[in-house]
């Protein structure tokens, strides 16, 4: 049976006239999974109760039950459509009481569609929370409105659905001609973009890429092109690197992490690796919490035990890691011989657990950009593993290591463009160096975009000519992060290279993703707390150099827990949404929150012409220092462009006010200050 968009679906007049037992049974059928009694029960409930409840509307809409939300990985219990407004209801039939998870999880099921099927777009929405034993005193039926019609979550008992329907068809304005159909509206298109941690959670659960994310142009095309190059390599036995480059939040992690999943599911071995211990870490913990919460719901269908945490993140491990970790692994029976890493031999006659050869034929390395360099490998090996005089950089190490196969095996480099931001990163230049130096049969695939830009130069593209085979579609153009606008990433760069007059234009197109100027903290926060709904994320973003912004409240040298930042609800102070904990470019890089507040440090200032930045850091806490040096120049511009590319939906800066008192504090002077939010609002950003 192919997949549907939803278990059951009908006009409310044929719903309302057809046999319980046979929606029961189409809902079952459809479901292609063993149902149990508490399931079959609560259909049979919100059945009966919505046959009686919809009499009234029977000739001005449709239902749908068990409808999908593939970014969530869930289901929505029922959807009724009447004159055109969109109910979504969630049940809770075994709990008696509301809970703060089910209100934001149907709240979450409205702004989903809201913001990516195409036919909730311009409607109203309302969820509605339904705890059919709860109390009459608990219920609430005020209709919060908001800008893009969305209404906050109505909670109900079973007596009160009924006053439900009748307050919003009553008192909402709303065209009562509209009668939409199933397929109008249920199979209209929807183009969702994940986070990351939502989307690695729903390609886990075996989604697909087409299922969870937008559909069309650069992910599809790179995710092609991608498994064409790995089956190129299988099937004639190759070895060969590609780079996918692309602009902050185009999908290049997305389409790492769907490849290593997918060839993980199809038996074949991959791995998805990042240097980004962050990255790495909030994904593994929420992959590993959701497979204990998806087994839990099995284990009690099968009567068994469920898994325990420990075990579901073993399983994860298999094919997210860090790279240190895979390089460890490898380095294991080995031994460093007139310059390179040969094996010990005899070695695995005796330690059969381990292999010299890698399980995997593709790995998947994100930030290939970030891979360090020969020297600072090399230092690190001598002071942290023991090891004199390591010989390769880590490109090359790693290349070295998928080098082993005995048949074929394939490199991926995920490359963001404008991110280095630490010192000792290779670029992209020492991967090139080291497949020209030491690989001259392995394949080299990237795009045109690559060839023309100015990450690899003529000299270096003139090293692999005779193994380069140039892929148009290994370059993404757009970025998916901000989906209420696709030029997010533009206007950050023009405004970092102070083009004002092409940033003053581009922000005139982000009518949709708001960004606002404050000198006022609390303002700002206030401003988030407003904008966030649902499970939305809000988060605090500084500069790791932004050492004077403690005066008003936000220390960059306190390194908080950034797992339960970006995982935990508002519920806990060490969530992102309490608003209390700032996170850096180092803890941010490659993941995302929906609202930001970057607050703008005099780290990163302007001369007073506007002509160029100007760079500093704090030094023994009197003064700052110029920076000078045009790699470390480089990376603080990177910092502020990683920062300001975190926000899905909107964002607000803070530059403060500085200090002029008496005496006055040399390290905030005002007009540092007052240069950057003069350039900022200049540009056209507003004022809150």
């Amino acid at each position: 049976m192919a997949a549907t968009r939803y278990y059951y679906s009908d006009t409310i007049a044929s719903f309302i006239d057809r046999n319980v037992n046979e929606i029961i049974g189409k809902l079952t059928l459809a479901s292609q999974h063993d149902i149990n009694d508490e399931t079959s029960q609560s259909w049979v409930e919100e059945i009966y109760t919505l046959k009686e409840i919809l009499q009234p509307y029977r000739f001005r809409g449709s239902i749908y039950f068990e409808y999908n939300i593939p970014r969530m990985g869930r289901r929505a219990d029922v959807i009724v459509v009447i004159d055109g407004i969109i109910f979504v209801l969630e049940y809770k039939t075994s709990e008696q009481k509301f809970t703060r998870e089910a209100r934001t999880q149907v709240w979450d099921y409205a702004l989903d569609l809201k913001n990516f099927h195409e036919q909730s777009a311009e409607r109203i929405l309302i969820p509605i929370l339904v705890a059919p034993k709860e109390s009459n005193k608990n219920c609430s039926l005020e209709l919060k409105y908001y800008e893009d019609n969305v209404y906050e979550p109505l909670q109900v008992n079973a007596s009160k659905l009924r006053d439900a329907f009748a307050a919003v068809l009553e008192s909402i304005p709303h065209d009562t001609q509209i009668l939409v159909t199933d397929d109008v509206w249920a199979k209209s298109g929807y183009e969702p973009t994940p986070t990351i941690i939502e989307a690695a959670i729903a390609l886990y659960e075996e989604n697909t890429v087409e299922d969870i994310t937008k559909h069309g142009g650069d992910i599809d095309n790179a995710s092609l092109e991608l498994l064409n190059i790995i089956n190129y390599c299988r099937d004639n036995n190759r070895k060969g690197i590609c780079f996918i480059t692309g602009v902050p939040g185009a999908g290049k992690t997305l389409i790492g992490l769907n490849t290593a999943i997918d060839q993980f599911n199809k038996g074949e071995k991959a791995v998805y690796l990042s240097g980004n211990f962050p990255l790495v870490n909030v994904l593994q913990e929420a992959l590993t919490r959701d497979f204990v919460r998806r087994d839990k719901i099995k284990a009690k269908q099968e009567n068994r035990k469920a898994c325990t945490k420990e075990e579901a993140r073993s399983k994860v491990k298999a094919f997210i890691q860090m790279i240190h970790h895979y390089r460890d692994l490898y380095l294991e029976g080995t031994q460093i011989e007139e310059g390179k890493i040969v094996p010990v031999p005899g070695y695995f006659q005796s330690h059969t657990d381990k292999a010299y050869i890698p399980v995997e034929h593709v790995a998947i390395f994100d930030e290939a950009q970030r891979a360090w360099t020969q020297a600072e490998l090399k230092r690190f090996m001598r002071e942290k593993k023991g090891i004199k005089d390591f010989p390769y950089s880590e490109p090359e190490y790693l290349i070295s290591c998928m080098d082993r196969q005995t048949d074929w095996g394939l490199v991926v480099c995920l490359v963001g463009n404008g991110q280095a931001i630490n010192k000792g990163e290779a670029g992209l230049t020492e991967w090139i160096e080291s497949v020209h130096r030491s690989y001259p049969g392995w394949d080299v695939y990237m795009s045109d975009y690559l060839i023309e830009s100015k990450d690899i130069s003529a000299e270096e593209l003139s090293l692999i000519s005779k193994q380069l085979i140039p892929k148009e579609d290994l370059h993404l153009k757009m970025s998916m992060r901000s989906f209420r606008s696709e030029k997010v990433s533009i206007f950050v760069n023009q405004l970092l290279a102070l083009q004002k007059d092409e940033a003053a234009a581009t922000l005139k197109e982000l009518e949709k993703y708001p960004i606002f100027l404050t000198r006022n903290l609390d303002a700002a926060k206030q401003w988030l707390r407003e904008q966030a709904r649902g499970s939305e994320r809000m988060g605090l973003l500084a500069s790791s150099k932004a050492e004077r912004l403690k005066a008003i409240g936000i220390n960059v040298r306190y390194q908080p827990n950034f797992v339960h930042w970006f995982l935990e609800d508002d519920t806990d102070i060490r969530s992102s949404n309490c608003l209390e904990d700032t996170l850096t470019e180092f803890k941010v890089q490659g993941l995302e929150i929906d609202w930001a507040c970057v607050t703008w440090d005099a780290d990163l200032r302007l001369k007073e012409d506007w002509s160029s930045w100007q760079h500093f850091q704090l030094r023994s806490g009197t003064k700052w220092q110029r920076i000078n040096k045009g790699i470390n120049k480089e990376y603080q511009i990177n910092a502020y462009r990683v920062l300001l590319t975190r926000a899905r939906q909107g964002m607000i800066i803070v530059v403060p006010n500085g200090d002029d008192g008496i005496p006055p504090d040399e390290t905030r002077k005002p007009e540092w200050y007052d240069g950057i939010y003069n350039y900022l609002k200049s540009i056209g950003i507003k004022e809150l």
